[in-house]
C-alpha cells in the first residue's frame, strides 16, 4: 500500500480450481499473490487494498465465498468472516455477492486501479486465470479510470523473504532431506524411478507437506540429459547415475533440490571427476550470491568457472574456448541451463533479475554437466538465503552431497 499512487485501489483474484473433464478437478492451489498478501488460501476470494479512502472499513477488504451447512458437509468448513479475520487481520470482509455493489462505491472515489498481471520471465500462460477473467470485464465496466500495475511492486517485496518466509523455506528443505536420506537407503540396481519417486511423497506426506513442490524428476542414466525429464518410468541399472531434481512443499513454500547418486552406491573414476567439478562450480557459484551482485554478469562468472573445470575434464579444449560464439559459449555445450532463480512461494520465484540482488533473497545455486555420449548427467543444487554480509546460509546445508558422504550412507 505505501507504494501504491494517490487515490488508488489494488484488486487480488484467487485462483480457480482448474477442471480435467467430467466433474473431477485438479486440486485447488491458491494464487501466491493473495496468499502473500492475506494468508487466505480459498477459491473465490478477492481482496481489495484502497489506503486513501474516505471510509477507514475500506482500507483492506476481503470478499469470501458465503459458506453454508451444505458446502459443510460437502466440501468441509470454509471461512467464515470470524475466522478470515483470524487468518488475514482484515476487519472488513463481505460476501462475494455483495462485491458488485461495494465495488461500484469505491471506484467511484478512486482514480487509479492496480490489476495483478502476470509479468514473470518465465510465464507462458494459454488458460484464461480467473485474474485475467475479472480484469478484462472489469476494465470495460470502469474504462474512464487510470490502470497500473501490480506486479512490480509484487516482485520487488515478495523476492526479499520475512523472516517467518525464511523458517517455512526452511522447513520444506528439511522435509526434502528426510526424503533425500530415505532414498539414500533404498536405491540399489533394478528399482525403477517411478518407486525413488513414491519414497519421496511417502515421506513427504508423512511429514505434513502436501507433496513435491514441482513435477519431480528422477532420471537415470541417459535420461539425466533430459532437462525436464519427468516421466521417471525406467529403471536404474548397475554402474548408471541418477538425476534426482525434488523438492517439498510446506505451507505453499517451495523447496528446490538436485542431487545425482551412483545406483550401486558408487562412482565410477570418471563419473568421480565430473561429480567434484560440478561440485566445485556449485561452492564457488555460491559464494558470488552477495547484496549487489547482477544476476546477468553473475552468469558470466559461473560460465568462466564452468570453462575450467570442462577443460580439465578434456571435455573442452582451447581451440573450442578461443573460437567460442560469444552469445553461446563453448562451455554451454555442456552446461545449457542457468545456475541461479529466485525460489520461495513459486519455485521459480518472483525477482527483478536486472536489479541488484538483495539480502533475505532465497536463490538457487544448480550447475551441471550433461554428457550424453558418456550416458550420464549430473546436476547439484542447493536453495541459499543471501547475506547482509558474508557468504550466502545454505537452507540445505544438512542435506548429503559430498561424494564419500553419499557412497557411505547408501553401502551402510
Amino acid at each position: 500500500m505505501a507504494q501504491m499512487k494517490p487515490n488508488s485501489l489494488a484488486i487480488f483474484n484467487s485462483n480457480d480450481i482448474y477442471p480435467i473433464t467430467a466433474d473431477s478437478t485438479m486440486p485447488f492451489q491458491q494464487h501466491r499473490d493473495i496468499f502473500y498478501l492475506s494468508g487466505v488460501d480459498q477459491e473465490e476470494s478477492v481482496l481489495v487494498l484502497f489506503p486513501d479512502t474516505p471510509n477507514d472499513a475500506h482500507k483492506e477488504i476481503l470478499f469470501l465465498k458465503e459458506t453454508n451447512d451444505h458446502i459443510a458437509v460437502w466440501e468441509g468448513e470454509k471461512l467464515t468472516k470470524e475466522k478470515a479475520l483470524e487468518t488475514s487481520g482484515i476487519k472488513t470482509v463481505y460476501w462475494l455477492q455483495e462485491m458488485e455493489k461495494i465495488l461500484f462505491e469505491i471506484m467511484t472515489q478512486c482514480e487509479t486501479v492496480y490489476i495483478n498481471t502476470n509479468e514473470h520471465y518465465r510465464a507462458n500462460v494459454e488458460t484464461e486465470t480467473r485474474e485475467a477473467r475479472f480484469v478484462k470485464g472489469f476494465l470495460q465496466k470502469y474504462p474512464a479510470h487510470n490502470v497500473a500495475k501490480s506486479n512490480p511492486i509484487l516482485q520487488r517485496l515478495r523476492s526479499v523473504k520475512d523472516q517467518v518466509e525464511l523458517d517455512l523455506i526452511q522447513k520444506a528443505c528439511d522435509i526434502t532431506e528426510k526424503g533425500m536420506r530415505r532414498v539414500l537407503n533404498f536405491v540399489k540396481p533394478g528399482v525403477m524411478e517411478y518407486e525413488i519417486e513414491a519414497e519421496y511423497m511417502h515421506e513427504f506426506l508423512r511429514n505434513r507437506s502436501k507433496g513435491f513442490a514441482y513435477t519431480p524428476i528422477i532420471a537415470s542414466g541417459n535420461n539425466a540429459n533430459v532437462l525436464h525429464y519427468i516421466e521417471n518410468n525406467q529403471a536404474c541399472n548397475d554402474g548408471d547415475l541418477i538425476l534426482i531434481d525434488v523438492g517439498a512443499e510446506y505451507a505453499n513454500y517451495s523447496s528446490d533440490m538436485t542431487r545425482t547418486i551412483p545406483v550401486n552406491g558408487k562412482f565410477s573414476k570418471r563419473q568421480r571427476e565430473v561429480y567434484d567439478a560440478v561440485n566445485r562450480v556449485k561452492n564457488e557459484a555460491t559464494k558470488m550470491l552477495v547484496p549487489g551482485a547482477i544476476w546477468k554478469k553473475y552468469h558470466v562468472e559461473v560460465g568462466n568457472l564452468m570453462t575450467s573445470e570442462l577443460l580439465g575434464l578434456g571435455l573442452l579444449d582451447k581451440t573450442d574456448v578461443k573460437n567460442e560464439n560469444p552469445d553461446w559459449p563453448a562451455y554451454k555445450k555442456y552446461f545449457m541451463h542457468g545456475t541461479s532463480h529466485h525460489m520461495g512461494l513459486d519455485t521459480h520465484d518472483y525477482g527483478l533479475l536486472w536489479e541488484p540482488m538483495k539480502a533475505n533473497m532465497v536463490f538457487t545455486v544448480e550447475p551441471g554437466i550433461y554428457i550424453p555420449e558418456e550416458g550420464f548427467g549430473i546436476r547439484l543444487e542447493d536453495d541459499v538465503v543471501i547475506q547482509e554480509n558474508g557468504e550466502p546460509f545454505n537452507l540445505m546445508r544438512n542435506i548429503p552431497i559430498e561424494a564419500e558422504e553419499i557412497e557411505d550412507l547408501m553401502n551402510r
